[in-house]
């Protein structure tokens, strides 16, 4: 460990100690979570820290997401088939779900951010708050191990496992899908339009097409979230009111 991480761990004891405290874990290994908290385009503006960011962390924490919050599925609806459990855990993880997680625990003011990315309002980002949720998963999974990781998750997940009526936790993509077929139609398809800005921070635009007419478009910072905005919002125009 070079002495710039070793600096930077102790001017971040103080805000990790509180993010520990919503967390309700303990760091044996604190360096973790500073790493887990660091976006890439902190490491692209602190030439001592070079290649050091969350990104491997995020790879991890999606792995160990899915892991867990199947296995809750499975245990709080152990008759549905496998199909409806993978929509319902793909509209549980993906990047509007776990932004919704990340600001609950006001993950935001925690990360470490470029000046240029701080500027431009990262924080609120969900693209960045939701990889970021998936590296702080990772980093307590590599720390502590599987039990622990499925507790912080348990924690985080437990109200929206409990809903009621499934179909609210079911993906948009899915719901506009059934919703054409059962009214004979084809099932939706989605074009990207456009994507820009730098790799760190890109932003995608996706049309939801119907028979090959536009329903709807939106703008997110990849291309599911992008298609499920634009699903979301096909379906409002399509739902009777």
């Amino acid at each position: 460990m070079n002495q710039s991480l070793k600096k930077l761990i102790r001017q971040q004891a103080p805000q990790c100690a509180k993010l520990e405290k919503k967390l309700a874990h303990n760091f044996k290994k604190p360096e973790l979570l500073i790493r887990a908290l660091t976006h890439r385009s902190y490491s692209f503006e602190h030439s001592e820290l070079p290649g050091y960011d969350n990104e491997t962390l995020e790879f991890l924490g999606d792995a160990v997401l899915d892991l867990i919050v199947g296995f809750l599925l499975f245990q709080h609806y152990p008759k549905e088939p496998e199909g409806i459990l993978t929509k319902m855990r793909s509209a549980l993880v993906q990047e509007g779900g776990l932004a919704v997680v990340a600001r609950q625990l006001d993950l935001g003011r925690y990360i470490l951010l470029g000046r240029g990315e701080d500027n431009n309002g990262g924080r609120a980002k969900p693209s960045i708050l939701s990889c970021t949720y998936e590296a702080v998963i990772g980093a307590i999974f590599v720390d502590a191990g599987y039990e622990a990781a499925r507790r912080v998750v348990e924690g985080h997940f437990i109200d929206r496992l409990q809903l009621n009526n499934k179909t609210q936790i079911t993906d948009a993509k899915s719901r506009l899908q059934e919703l054409t077929q059962q009214h004979g139609g084809q099932a939706p398809t989605y074009s990207l339009v456009d994507s820009s800005g730098p790799d760190h921070n890109k932003s995608f635009t996706v049309s939801v097409l119907l028979n090959g007419e536009e329903l709807a478009s939106a703008t997110a910072g990849n291309k599911k979230a992008a298609e499920q905005k634009a699903a979301a919002l096909a379906l409002k125009q399509l739902s009777p009111q």
